[in-house]
């Protein structure tokens, strides 16, 4: 199984170490095509643009993620990045879990929120201490559909 995971980069990077964790669990199930993302070395400013250029790592990631069988993404921290990549997800009729922490004071997007259908794309609120169980759970489940 080829799993697509997003977190923030530009947006932030407070959620690495739970990034680290997520990516971790992720492994077990497949191969996690965008495990740099969980990379402690990248910092907000993101990968070397000036090596690659904004519009390779566009390219590349959207090839990633119509590679994808599934899409993870860690929605706690804000990002334009992440949230361009689920749009993509959806049009690209993927299988979508949504990960936010209400512990972080923060309110999640209505339109995060209010796309999760209970199929194809679903939100689930957790707690950093659960999140391998949560991801269990989720890949229990979409294994027997």
């Amino acid at each position: 199984m080829k799993v697509y995971f997003c977190g923030s980069i530009r947006g932030g990077r407070d959620d690495v170490f739970v990034y680290r964790k997520i990516v971790e669990k992720l492994q077990s199930y497949g191969t996690v095509l965008t495990e740099h993302v969980s990379s402690t070395e990248l910092s907000d400013r993101g990968e070397d643009a000036a090596a690659a250029g904004d519009r390779a790592i566009h390219d590349r990631d959207v090839d990633w993620l119509r590679q994808s069988d599934v899409v993870v993404a860690e929605v706690t921290q804000p990002s334009l990045g992440v949230g361009y990549e689920l749009g993509r997800a959806v049009d690209m009729k993927k299988k979508i879990f949504c990960l936010f922490r209400p512990s972080s004071g923060r309110r999640l997007s209505a339109m995060i929120r209010g796309a999760d259908d209970g199929e194809l794309f679903v939100v689930r609120d957790y707690s950093e201490d659960e999140v391998e169980n949560v991801l269990e759970e989720f890949f229990s489940n979409l294994k027997r559909t």
